[in-house]
């Protein structure tokens, strides 16, 4: 058994991103090193822990029972050693060249991303904001691995590890092609719910916050579709009867840029709200503390949306 006074520290850095991605080359690319350095790495952990500690199987490689064992305390241990350097570390977004990945549902990039990169333009011209979907099913994983420093979308309540500030509040309205039979008179739950539905869900759900509102009144819409993407929603509505409901503050903006009709949903969905979560590692990272600022500053500015789709203040 090798003696830690003699082991490499880059060693365990590779260690610790194998054991996470399962795969060599992702471990090399999460390291940004090449293959061969972290397999040569892995050799050298090999012979001084006298195990094979990763074994290959299709698609990645397995972790023996010691690399289980030790997989735990040598993320624990690179986690405080990074959260000790963090604090330390001055932070200077106007020379910084950080590259921060964050984690966004499909909406809070649509909503958020434009007057955030905006604002990074100005305050930390260097520095590089990477973006990766994330939803309700997958958000954990990203942060928990480390693929992500936050997540912003529609978010379940999280673990205590992690802290949850809540943002925008959310009120909804429904998409239609002009000239659809629920553009003009009084809409009714009963009226939406005769037409079939779209639904957003990149995620491949089927149930969405008007399906919860729906069930509480003890009645159903139906699906004519469910899509991946936001991009392919204004031509389907065009081309079809079908109807969406979403947030206010996107459905003003795609039924302005692609001439559709908007209504007042009649169905009232009540305590929606974006999240920031964050695992609580990051809390005194300097640098994590100005990109969650700015988000706040930008969530703060981004206009509501009153139900007539004239937008309003936050307080009203």
């Amino acid at each position: 058994m090798a003696d830690l006074a003699t082991l490499d520290l880059n060693l365990l850095r590779v260690f610790d991103a194998v054991a996470r991605e399962r795969h060599v080359t992702r471990a090399a690319n999460r390291l940004h090193l090449s293959q061969p350095a972290v397999s040569n790495a892995l050799a050298r952990l090999r012979a001084a822990l006298n195990d094979e500690l990763f074994l290959r199987r299709p698609g990645g490689v397995e972790p023996t029972e010691l690399a289980l064992a030790l997989a735990g305390p040598v993320a624990e241990v690179l986690d405080r050693l990074r959260d000790t350097l963090a604090v330390h570390a001055p932070f200077d977004p106007g020379t910084t060249d950080r590259v921060f990945v964050i984690a966004l549902s499909e909406y809070a990039e649509a909503v958020l991303a434009p007057m955030l990169l905006e604002r990074m333009a100005r305050e930390a011209p260097g520095a590089l904001l990477a973006i990766r979907h994330a939803d309700r099913t997958n958000w954990q994983e990203l942060v928990e691995r480390g693929e992500a420093e936050l997540a912003l979308g529609m978010l379940p309540e999280p673990p205590a590890i992690y802290t949850r500030i809540r943002l925008l509040p959310e009120a909804f309205m429904t998409l239609m092609r002009q000239g659809h039979p629920l553009a003009k008179g009084v809409l009714t739950e009963d009226r939406l719910i005769t037409f079939p539905h779209l639904l957003h869900s990149p995620n491949g759900s089927r149930d969405g916050a008007l399906d919860m509102a729906l069930a509480a009144r003890g009645k159903k819409r139906r699906l004519g579709a469910v899509v991946a993407h936001l991009s392919a929603v204004p031509e389907i509505l065009k081309r079809t009867d079908m109807v969406m409901t979403l947030s206010s503050r996107l459905a003003r903006v795609i039924a302005e840029d692609h001439g559709l009709a908007l209504r007042e949903s009649p169905v009232e969905i009540r305590h929606t709200r974006l999240s920031m979560i964050f695992h609580r590692r990051f809390e005194s990272d300097a640098g994590h503390a100005w990109l969650r600022r700015l988000i706040l500053s930008v969530a703060r500015e981004v206009p509501a949306v009153e139900a007539s789709g004239a937008p309003k203040g936050d307080d009203d």
